[in-house]
């Protein structure tokens, strides 16, 4: 059960968890996510400069290391959790992400179809240099 305002008297305390007391399980929590975070970007940097890795197949696993990034954003240091409490943050991010693409998508489609009807096709730019 979560506690509201309604949930206690006034003048009450209300009830922090550990990671809002500062204890050294909030701590460990934080440094489990600098050290994931730290580990995920000198990977890519490593993936970015190596010619281990095959040349087409960087950009994917840079996508991939990016992808983890955010997750561990998400969890380590947003504490955004599947826990029942959480569905309003769970929802919002959910929200948020499908704005920007919307508008990332909505901006690739309007330019796509800007260069296709505004550009003169290459028989007209033909006939104009030829001119």
């Amino acid at each position: 059960m979560t506690d509201t305002r309604f949930d206690r008297a006034p003048g009450d305390r209300p009830i922090l968890t550990d990671r809002e007391e500062g204890t050294s399980a909030g701590v460990l929590v934080y440094t489990i996510g600098l050290v994931l975070a730290v580990i995920l970007t000198a990977t890519s940097f490593w993936v970015a400069n190596t010619s281990l890795i095959w040349g087409p197949g960087i950009p994917l696993g840079l996508m991939v290391l990016a992808i983890a990034q955010m997750g561990v954003h998400l969890v380590f240091f947003l504490h955004i959790t599947t826990a029942p409490d959480n569905t309003n943050n769970v929802l919002a991010l959910a929200f948020g992400i499908l704005v920007v693409l919307l508008v990332v998508g909505g901006s690739l489609v309007i330019m796509t179809n800007l260069k296709d009807n505004l550009m003169p096709s290459p028989e007209v730019m033909n006939m104009q240099m030829q001119r």
